[in-house]
């Protein structure tokens, strides 16, 4: 993650072997396993399901198994895992495109991975479809297995990620636990006035009392601990402002990747 350009869908073609690499290394597992190796104990996904159409799920499956040497025995299992075993002699052109992507799920899962690599798994997908996709992944995690999801959804990745690695123009801006990266920001406060005249007033007052401040959106935000509201909304009402809006916030995903990158929304 993010952004579109920044490198993750070549990344993940060239740990695949999909994609020849021009510089760099890279090793999997303990650094001791080939590439031919290492493939056979991971799943992906990294373009669109591509099914044919005419066959049902379990004959699509069934031929996934012949080209990857897995006995056809595992598909009502995984079929199972991804909920679609009661579909199982259904078409694939009747599949809603939820469907669709939890069945090349269970097509990645056939030969029983330790790691499952997702290329934008919930991209194009409706609320309903990215919800049962949320839900499978974590399932899948829960059970063990190493579940790598690449994504510009930050507001996704925030929801499913306990590891992340933030990619801008190729380069790694941080990797690490999701929370370790939550505690380098600071918390914040969003401020509204009635007019931008009073709002700039704020600003500064925030400023005067060493708090790092911006306009955006039509708000003033303000670096500060949760417990500097009162003080601030005190400073206000001396100052004659009425404050509209002083809602004290911890940053999300997004905003910690365009203050990360000195990268405007």
């Amino acid at each position: 993650m993010p952004a579109n350009g920044s490198g993750k869908s070549t990344t993940l073609g060239v740990v695949l072997n999909v994609v020849n690499k021009t510089s760099g290394e890279f090793h999997w597992f303990d650094g001791n396993t080939s590439t031919h190796q290492a493939l056979k104990k991971v799943g992906a996904i990294i373009e669109r399901p591509n099914f044919y159409p005419y066959m049902t799920a379990y004959q699509n499956l069934k031929l996934v198994c012949k080209i990857k040497e897995v006995d056809a025995s595992k598909i009502d299992e995984k079929l199972r895992l991804v909920e679609l075993i009661d579909r199982k002699d259904s078409r694939f052109s009747t599949f809603s495109l939820g469907m669709k992507q939890r069945l090349a799920i269970a097509s990645a899962l056939l030969n029983d991975p330790e790691i499952l690599i997702l290329d934008e798994p919930t991209n194009g997908l409706d609320p309903e479809g990215i919800q049962e996709i949320r839900q499978l992944l974590r399932s899948l995690a829960d059970k063990g297995t190493t579940v790598f999801v690449s994504s510009h959804l930050l507001s996704e990745l925030e929801i499913i990620s306990e590891y992340i690695v933030m990619l801008r123009k190729g380069e790694v801006v941080f990797a690490g636990p999701i929370q370790e990266l939550f505690d380098q920001q600071q918390p914040y406060m969003i401020v509204k006035t009635e007019n931008i005249g009073d709002l700039e007033k704020i600003m500064t007052i925030a400023q005067s009392a060493g708090h790092h401040a911006h306009i955006r959106d039509g708000a003033a935000h303000i670096e500060g601990p949760a417990d500097w509201a009162g003080t601030l909304n005190k400073l206000a009402f001396e100052a004659g402002i009425l404050l509209t809006q002083l809602s004290p916030q911890l940053p999300n995903l997004e905003e910690t990747f365009f203050e990360m990158t000195g990268e405007q929304k």
